[in-house]
């Protein structure tokens, strides 16, 4: 998807590039600002902004992180 396409483009574009990073240590550099990023936009749509849309979209973006995490950093301990 191109940047002009993301809707939230401030949080989605830092995660984009972060599901397309294919060096493990540079998505184990990255994925604490991205995940900072999204929590920061909950946050703030949790303090008064309704924007629904968004929020699904922050959720989808929490287990997209967790599925990299996972599967990409085997944070379970598995090799």
């Amino acid at each position: 998807m191109k940047n002009e396409e993301l809707q939230y483009s401030t949080w989605q574009e830092p995660l984009q590039e972060l599901i397309l990073e294919s060096d493990r240590e540079r998505l184990a550099e990255k994925l604490p600002r991205v995940e900072a990023l999204i929590s920061e936009r909950i946050e703030l749509l949790n303090q008064g902004s309704n924007s629904r849309g968004e929020g699904m979209a922050l959720r989808d973006a929490l287990t997209i992180l967790r599925v990299l995490k996972r599967e990409k950093l085997d944070t379970n301990g598995n090799a």
